[in-house]
Parts: structure tokens; C-alpha cells; sequence
């Protein structure tokens, strides 16, 4: 992992670093077989789809499935010391310039050996004088690897206008891969290292396609721009978004001496009005702007596309390690990174109950086994650069924390192999609709339950926590803990006290019948644990537009016929009108969870009409949802229902 120290201006470097370590950061579906959804009759889709000696490229017969993590990998360092070279300029095809920091090893003196290495490279946005990321992790430099750090375009040091993963990005990231090979401290050996954004360039370097790169260690990224983050369920991200564009335009507005022979006295003054002029015309204002106003992008159109390393993940050949949070902003997309790469390359997936920034440093690690993110990830890389046996091809394909079993499992696949998809009935209580019971027989009596489409719930809840990147939660913890006070606004559904254990994993499907009287709205669903003290524990949660709410059968994901995630195109063209009071059905994409539900607890679904900050909508159907009431039916010709993946408990390792 990246290390952070105050450099240079120890005052203001602290502060950035504690907005870094809040903030850092900015999917793809699965498809099985005969897909039916029980609501609609549709179509069968089509069925889914350098040290020497380097180690012989893996395919998936080749790799060996251990369920059991050996002891964390160590050995000694190879050298002394490391020493940062003067930070340097990179100039690109079009001119712009990139500020870059390598680090070498070095002996007892803090001279740098002479030499060619295996080099690690990360690509940040995060302006690395700062931020502190220049200095690279020494203790992988001192165990034989250079390692570049580059502030990407517009971000830092570095020259031109901010893009965020676009073309631009990708045609730089080549180039850096090019420059690195060329470089006399390196051996044509590269591994892509870091955290969220880092992780995401990381994932981009492997998608060039350049054989020079031969691993990733991709620490919560992104998979999908549009559906992951920014306009999850076709809602403006109100939490996140605005805070890390924010966090990258402040620190790339900051004056930083480049450290290098500077024979442009003007360099620096330069560049800041470049960053200043992209902001405010060609990025970071536009986008912020359109998300508010719903221009054309508030669809998912090719400009999320293209900043999507899931569209991408079929050209990633080289071995990766992802790692991922049941309460990541990026929760919906690690799992189907790995889901796209498993089967052209060996692929590794860890989940733990992390938000972002618990993610991006595997807190609380080693535990249950699993050893510690800094043991694993030179693991990968000396078995991957340098064809030290260490036995990282052959780890755990899939390790996931189990919310309420309170431990890491491992598994040889995502969603577990041994999963089946159970369908849970909403069902209303006479006199009592919004306080309503879950059972797995469908309803035979008709109820509905009426609430106010609020734009402001969600506020005290475990998801203000996530979608602020774990903010929130550390300012109002008991909000995180719980989903009682954010249901006090929703209709509530929970199950009797379970009489055998219940584990779930995967990604879950609310199906809800309602009708609005306004000409549109969200529905949320959540998904929690009641112990036997009605404390609602929060396992996750979905949100989604009822206008943009059309599901794509082929694209979407199925299990025992059964709608476990739902495509949604969030096209013009697949936008449909909703009238008022006439009834609807919703396919709500509740991110994908692991948890074990003991004997004695309940199963809660609630249903309601805003997640403030997940989602907002753009101002145009905000307003066509304004003054509205939403009602949640279940009746027999309209049941509202949730599907869920469950594992037999005794499949769990």
C-alpha cells in the first residue's frame, strides 16, 4: 500500500491528508442460464457468457483452487535502504507534461543501486507532493522494485486539464507504460499498485494490453462510472461526487514546486491556470452542472462508458487482485471485476466490511486467517514480476467477510457455487400496513401502505456513511449502525424469528408493485438483521428511479428463474412514463451483500422513497416527484417481493 506522510509543509500536508484518507477515489453484469422473470413473459437470453525467470503465463485449468490461506507471506529486504530521484517531467505525444517521483533501491549510504528492476507504478490524481504518495512504499523498494509515481493530466504537478478516465487518460496511461519499459532502472517488468483512483488506472494500464504488464493489485475500484457511482439506480450521487471533485480539483490547484532543474520559471503558475480553466470549462463545473440540470449524461451514454475499466475487463490479461467493501462506494462493481476476469486470467477477490477508506488500507487485517494487504499484495508481485514461489497463484479465489457471522469465509467463486435464489413476500398487517410481515408463500389478501416522497431520508444510515466515503459515519456513528431511524419513513416488513441460521451472498432484486401520485419516483429498498432487541443492523441497500426502471433481460442476472440482479439500460429510448396512481413494477438493484442471519433473528425489508445522499434526482424529475405520496402494494396480482441468494450454512469454510 501507498504510504502517507506530512512532506514538505507540515501544517498544510496534514490537512490535505486527513481530506485524502476520508475521500480517495473516483458495473457490469452476470447472466445465467434460462433467465425467467416470474413478473413479465420474456425471451430466453442467450447463454453468458524482472527477475529471472519470469513465471509461465496462467490459464484457469492451470490455476489450483485452495479454500485455506497459508501463513503471510515475508522475507527479507534485498536492500538497505531506497532513495527518491528528483522529480521529473514526462513528456506525452501532445506536449503536456506529467510530473513523475521513481524510487529506487539504495545502499546503507542512501545512494541508489545501479541496475535494472522489476518496477511498480501507480497513477494518481491525488497530487503526490502532498498527499505524500511520491514516497512510494519502501518496503517494496527495499525488497528489489523501483517504483514511479505520476500525477495523472491536469491532477498535481502535472500539465493540462483534468479528464477522469477518459480517452485522454487511456491514451496517457499507454504511453507511461511505454515510458516505464524505456527506463535504464527498469527490466520491462511492470505491476500496477494502489488504492481507488490508483486502482482504477491500474486496471486501465492492464486493459492496454501491453505485456509489460504483468500484475495489478486493484484496491477498491471502480467497475461502471455510471452504475457503480455516479448515477446509481439513474439518481445523482449527492455524497460522494461532489466531495471527491472537490478533493482532486483543491489539490491539483495547489502550488507545488516540481523539485526538478527548473528552466521554466513560469511552469508552475502555467500550470495551475490549466487546471483552473479545465475546471471551471471543460470538466469538473460541466459535469457537476449537467448531473444537476439532467442534460444528456444524466443516461448512460459512451461518456460513462468509456470511463468504465468494465468495459475493458476482456482485454485485462494479467493476474489481479481486487479488493473490495460490503460498504464501498464501489461495493456493486469489485466483485464483477473479478466476475469478467476469472476466466482468461488468474483473478483474486477480497471483501471485507470496509467503506472506502477502511478498504483502501485493509483495516483490521490479518484476521481469520487472511493475512495483512501489505503480505498479500508482495506476494502477488514477487510471484508475478519476479517468479518467486510464494504461492499467491494459487490462493483463495474468493474471500468474503459474512456480516453477522462476523468473519472472512472462503469460497471458489462469486456468487458462491452452492447459492440458490429464495423469493420473499412483502405482506401488509390490517390496521397496520407499513408495519407488514415477510413470508415466503405469496399474498392472498390485498394491502398498501402509503408514504411521502421525502427527498431528505437517509440521512442517519448506514448508506449516508458509505456514499460519503465513511464521513458520515465517523461524524454520527450510531446512524451507521442501524437502520431504525431511517426507516421510520419507509414501509417496514420483517420476518419471524428465523428458526435455523440463514446465509446470504450475492446481489439481491427487490421486485416492488407501487404507484405514485406524482409523475415519478425513487424506491429504495434496504436490507437488515433484527436482533432479538428490534435493532435493525444494516446489510445493504438499492435505490432506483421508477422512470428508468426498464430491466434488460439478456443483460441481467438470473438464478433458479429467478431476478437476482437487474439490468437496467438507463437509456432515453427504455425511459418510460409513469402516470399518476397508475401501478408499476420496479426492479430495484440492491448491491450485493455476504451475511449470516442467526437462529432467533429477523429478516427486514424496507421500502421507501428517497436515500439522501446515495441519490438525488436531476432537477427536472425532481420535480415531477415533488408533492408526491408513494403506495406499496401487495396483493395477489400485485406482490411485492425480494429475491435473494442464499448459501446452505454448512457450505461456508
Amino acid at each position: 500500500m501507498f504510504l502517507l506522510h506530512p512532506v514538505r509543509y507540515p501544517s498544510l500536508s496534514a490537512g490535505v491528508l486527513t481530506l485524502s484518507l476520508l475521500m480517495t477515489a473516483c458495473g457490469g453484469g452476470g447472466s445465467s442460464p434460462t433467465p425467467v422473470d416470474d413478473s413479465q413473459t420474456v425471451s430466453p437470453p442467450p447463454a453468458p457468457n524482472v527477475s529471472e525467470p519470469e513465471p509461465e503465463p496462467e490459464t484457469p485449468t492451470q490455476k489450483t483452487v485452495n479454500l485455506t490461506w497459508p501463513e503471510a507471506y515475508q522475507r527479507e529486504d534485498d536492500y538497505p535502504g531506497s532513495v527518491s530521484l528528483p522529480q521529473q517531467l514526462i513528456t506525452l505525444r501532445d506536449g503536456i507534461r506529467l510530473a513523475a517521483t521513481v524510487t529506487l533501491p539504495a545502499d546503507e549510504d542512501g545512494n541508489a543501486i545501479a541496475g535494472q528492476f522489476p518496477v511498480i507504478a501507480t497513477f494518481t490524481g491525488y497530487n503526490q507532493y502532498y498527499s505524500g504518495m511520491a514516497l512510494s512504499d519502501n518496503a517494496l523498494v527495499q525488497k528489489g522494485y523501483a517504483y514511479i509515481t505520476v500525477d495523472m493530466r491536469g491532477t498535481g504537478a502535472s500539465e493540462g486539464s483534468w479528464q477522469a478516465f477518459s480517452q485522454i487518460d487511456h491514451d496517457d496511461i499507454a504511453e507511461l507504460v511505454n515510458y516505464i519499459k524505456a527506463q535504464p532502472w527498469s527490466n520491462g517488468t511492470i505491476g500496477m499498485n494502489g488504492a481507488s483512483y490508483m486502482g482504477i488506472t491500474g486496471l486501465l494500464a492492464g486493459a492496454t494490453g501491453d505485456p509489460a504488464v504483468k500484475a495489478i493489485f486493484a484496491i477498491v475500484p471502480m467497475a461502471d462510472a455510471y452504475r457503480d457511482v455516479v448515477f446509481g439506480g439513474g439518481q445523482a450521487n449527492a455524497g460522494f461526487i461532489p466531495l471527491w471533485v472537490t478533493l482532486v480539483t483543491g489539490l491539483s490547484l495547489l502550488p507545488t514546486p516540481v523539485g526538478f532543474d527548473n528552466s521554466d520559471p513560469g511552469y508552475t503558475l502555467t500550470t495551475l491556470l490549466q487546471h483552473l480553466q479545465g475546471a471551471l470549462t471543460e470538466f469538473q463545473a460541466p459535469v457537476v452542472a449537467g448531473a444537476l440540470i439532467g442534460n444528456e449524461n444524466k443516461f448512460d451514454t459512451p461518456f460513462w462508458r468509456i470511463r468504465s475499466p468494465i468495459e475493458k475487463v476482456a482485454q485485462i490479461t494479467a493476474p489481479t487482485f481486487v479488493v473490495g467493501g460490503l460498504h464501498d462506494i464501489f461495493q456493486r462493481g469489485e466483485p464483477l471485476i473479478y466476475e469478467g476476469l476469472k476466466d482468461h486470467t488468474n483473478a483474486k477477490l477480497l471483501i471485507g466490511p470496509w467503506t472506502h477508506v477502511d478498504g483502501s488500507s485493509g483495516a483490521n487485517l490479518p484476521a481469520d486467517g487472511v493475512p495483512d494487504l501489505a503480505s498479500i499484495r508482495l506476494a502477488w508481485f514477487d510471484h508475478y514480476l519476479k517468479g518467486m514461489d510464494t504461492g499467491a497463484e494459487s490462493y483463495p479465489p474468493v474471500t468474503q467477510y459474512y456480516k453477522g457471522a462476523e468473519r472472512y469465509i472462503t469460497a471458489a467463486d462469486w456468487p458462491h457455487p452452492d447459492a440458490h435464489a429464495e423469493t420473499f413476500y412483502l405482506h401488509g398487517k390490517p390496521l397496520l400496513p407499513q408495519l407488514g410481515s415477510i413470508t415466503r408463500q405469496p399474498p392472498a389478501a390485498r394491502y398498501q401502505t402509503s408514504l411521502l416522497q421525502t427527498p431528505i431520508n437517509g440521512l442517519c444510515s448506514a448508506s449516508a456513511s458509505q456514499w460519503t466515503a465513511g464521513l458520515l459515519g465517523l461524524i454520527t456513528p450510531p446512524c451507521a449502525e442501524q437502520d431504525n431511524v431511517v426507516n421510520l419513513l419507509e414501509a417496514v416488513y420483517t420476518s419471524e424469528p428465523l428458526a435455523e441460521a440463514m446465509a446470504i451472498n450475492g446481489p439481491i432484486t427487490g421486485q416492488i408493485w407501487a404507484s405514485t401520485t406524482a409523475f415519478d419516483t425513487n424506491v429504495t429498498v434496504r436490507v437488515s438483521i433484527v436482533d432479538e432487541n428490534g435493532l435493525a443492523r444494516p446489510l445493504t441497500h438499492g435505490i432506483q428511479m421508477a422512470s428508468m426502471s426498464a430491466n434488460e433481460p439478456e443483460r441481467a442476472r438470473y438464478m433458479d428463474d429467478k431476478l437476482v440482479q437487474p439490468w437496467h439500460p438507463f437509456s432515453a429510448e427504455s425511459q418510460r412514463s409513469i402516470m399518476p396512481f397508475e401501478p408499476f413494477q420496479a426492479d430495484v438493484e440492491v448491491l450485493s451483500t455476504s451475511a449470516v442471519i442467526a437462529a432467533g433473528e429477523r429478516l427486514r425489508i424496507s421500502v421507501g422513497a428517497s436515500d439522501l445522499p446515495h441519490g438525488i434526482s436531476p432537477l427536472p424529475d425532481l420535480l415531477a416527484s415533488l408533492l408526491g405520496a408513494l403506495t406499496i402494494y401487495s396483493a395477489p396480482e400485485m406482490p411485492s417481493r425480494v429475491n435473494i441468494p442464499l448459501v446452505p450454512v454448512e457450505s461456508l469454510q
